[in-house]
Formats: C-alpha cells, structure tokens, sequence
C-alpha cells in the first residue's frame, strides 16, 4: 500500500496523468474507507492526493481524478466540553502527556502560593481540570490553596479537535470547576497565533513582567501540549539527521520555533513542558514526507479498534480529525501546511540552544502514567528515553513528554 502510495505521488508531482489514474483506480478498489485498519489509513492517504492533485491544476489530472471528487469532504466535529473530556479519556494520546506534564508541573511548584499557568495546548484546556484535582488532592485542609492564574492563546479554530464554544465561556466553566474544588482560578485569553510564534503573548507576558517584577512567590509554567509543531518552520531542511553526531542547530536561530523558545527562556519560567508526537513531517519532498506520515499514522487507525466500535460517530470523529492531519501533510504546501512535527531529538536540540536543561521525571511520574496506561488496551507502553518520558504502540514511539528549566 506504501509502495503504490509513494508511486501515485510521484506521478501527481511529475503530471504523469495515465500513470496517477491507474494507480488511484487499483488503490480505490482494495482500500474501501469501511475497511480494516490499514484500508483505512491507505484511503485516507488516497483521498490526500487526490485532495493535492485537484490543488494542482492540471487540467488531465483533474480529468482524471474528476469521479473520486464526490467523497473528498472531511466533516471534523465541533466538540462540546463534555464530548471532548470523554473523547480524550478514551485513548492515551494525551492522556499521557496530562499526566506526566501535572506531575512535572507539581514538583516544580511546591512551596509557591501563585502559579501562573500559560497552557499552549491543542485539546482547549482540557488538562487544567486533571491538574487542578491533583492540586485539590494535595491539599490537606491546613494549608491555603495556591492561586491559580491560567493563560490561554485563543482559540485554533483551523485546526482539529475543534470545540463549539468560546474560550470565555471555556474559562467560565474553568474557574467554576476549580471553585468546587476550593481553589480560586483567575482565567485570561490574550489573542494570539501560532502562525507567528505567538508573537502578542509572549510580548504581553514580557509586559507584565516589567510591569509587576517577580515577588518570588509566582510560578510561571509554559505548558506546551502538541502545539508547538504548529508554529512555522521554514529552515527544517538545514537540519541534519538526529543520529548524526555533527547535528548543528545554528541554521535554525532565525526560525519562529527558535525564536519562541528563546523568548519563553526570557521569561525565565519555573518549569517548561513540551509534549508533542513523535514522528518526523517536515520533508519538502512529497514522497518522503508521505512515507513519514504513512509510517507513524497507522498507529491512531491500529489503535482506534481497542476504544471504539466500528460504525460509531465518535469513530467517525476521531477518523475525521486524522483524516485532516493527513490531508494537510499531503495536500498543502507553505503556510498551509501546518501540520510539521519535529522528532523529540530535534525539539531537545532547540530547547538546549535556547537556554533550557532537561529536568527528570521522577518514580511518581513513571507510576501515574503507568497506572492510566493500565486503563486502556495492552499494546499501550511507556518508556525512557535518557530524561524524557515515551508513550509507545506495540513498541513505536508515539508522544514524547519532556520538562525543562533554565540553565
């Protein structure tokens, strides 16, 4: 499947019209979208191509590809609250990276009456309740409650999951959850984009640190949850191969992921958390890039028949949301490709160029996240990597967890 894959998209790349029909009617004919899980992902890869190959312009291609257009749609579902927290419960996906980022965050907060949370995350928020009840449940009835301050980018309706309200109405219900808990929340959305490194929040937080110096009694936590991948990086083909001893990450010091890191380093937080996937979707050559993807995104179709019944809406939600991530690989090139993760040794570069060291996590850490690896299916892993924490799928490296401190 791979194989005609790489075939079909290299003849949309060279215009060989005949050669690209051909292989798209063989391809059509033994990956039904209702079929097994690797159907499935070669369908998904079919409908990006024909997606890319209708982008083009070519007059015969789009002759060609002209029958396949009917079932092109990705319908992505708008969540409520309540639908995203139990779609996210389902698999480890984030799971994992809730819980190795809240235990990273609680050791490095002890003892701080204000934490000051900046959540860069791509489930809206959906972490903060699972942290709020691990600060609930350390809290024995004596000692005050930390003020909780949490910082939010705004919303990023482009880009899957996506929730079907505000992010002040999302805050309201933040900071009336944390109310049950007798914990007092302040909530503030400061607009802002990735598409420009988030370039206003960082100088609103620059801001209010000249403005109101550090008592020594705040926190700042950056909590980067699958965000960060999403920020333009144009200079990726200057990197050499992770395995390489003689990696430089000089090339990338005018990147808008450098650029971020180094201005979150002049914040000087208490703690960084950057949890991302771990695959590698920044190629600038269609076919490599597609051989990437094909090989790290069999894993949420593999995985999908363990939680959900085939037929379900929320199967089809969540198929939809991967369907969009590969359609944006595939399809779309400059700006409108959004979806360019970095392997974690490539992000442990930038964060040590840009003034972090790496922070362990702990036993506690490691027994968390095994417990709620022991809620879901077998094939789910974890694993150490040097410092860092790696959920994997029988064995595949999937998210990676890291903290960080200045140096």
């Amino acid at each position: 499947m791979e194989q005609l894959l790489a075939h079909c998209a290299n003849a949309i790349e060279t215009n060989d019209a005949t050669l690209a029909q051909q292989i798209l009617w063989v391809l059509n004919n033994i990956a039904p979208p209702d079929g097994d899980s690797n159907q499935r992902l070669t369908c998904a890869f079919l409908r990006a191509l024909i997606a890319r190959a209708a982008r083009s312009g070519s007059l015969k291609l789009l002759a060609a590809m002209n029958a396949a257009q009917a079932n092109l749609a990705i319908h992505t579902h708008k969540f409520s609250v309540i639908e995203l927290a139990g779609f996210i419960d389902l698999t480890p996906w984030h799971r994992f990276g809730f819980t190795a980022a809240n235990a990273a965050i609680l050791e490095a907060v002890e003892g701080f009456s204000v934490i000051h949370i900046v959540d860069l995350s791509l489930t809206h928020c959906m972490q903060i309740p699972t942290l709020v009840d691990a600060i609930a449940s350390r809290l024995d009835g004596l000692t005050t409650p930390p003020l909780l301050k949490l910082t939010v980018a705004g919303t990023t309706e482009d880009v899957p999951p996506m929730l079907d309200l505000s992010y002040e109405e999302l805050g309201s219900k933040l900071v009336n959850f944390a109310r049950s808990r007798n914990i007092i929340l302040e909530f503030r959305v400061i607009p802002s984009s990735y598409t420009d490194g988030f370039a206003n929040l960082i100088e609103q937080l620059r801001v209010q640190n000249l403005v109101y110096p550090e008592s020594g009694h705040e926190a700042l936590v950056i909590n980067c949850h699958m965000m960060l991948h999403y920020i333009p990086e144009e200079t990726f083909q200057n990197f050499k191969s992770c395995s390489s001893s003689s990696t430089s990450i000089t090339t990338s010091s005018t990147s808008l992921r450098s650029m971020f890191l180094k201005a979150v380093r002049g914040l000087d937080p208490t703690v960084v958390v950057l949890v991302d996937e771990d695959a590698d979707l920044t190629s600038n050559d269609l076919v490599g890039r597609l051989r990437s993807a094909f090989n790290y995104l069999w894993i949420p179709y593999d995985t999908v028949d363990t939680f959900l019944p085939s037929g379900s809406k929320q199967r089809q939600w969540y198929e939809a949301d991967v369907c969009w991530k590969i359609e944006n690989v595939i399809a779309y090139e400059g700006f409108q490709r959004v979806e360019r993760l970095e392997p974690k040794c490539r992000w442990v570069q930038r964060m040590r160029s840009a003034g972090f060291r790496s922070v362990p996590f702990g036993e506690e850490a490691v027994n968390e996240v095994k417990a709620m690896l022991d809620e879901h299916a077998a094939g789910w892993g974890l694993k150490r990597e040097e410092e860092d924490l790696v959920l994997t799928w029988k064995g595949h490296n999937v998210v990676f967890a890291t903290a960080w401190m200045p140096a």
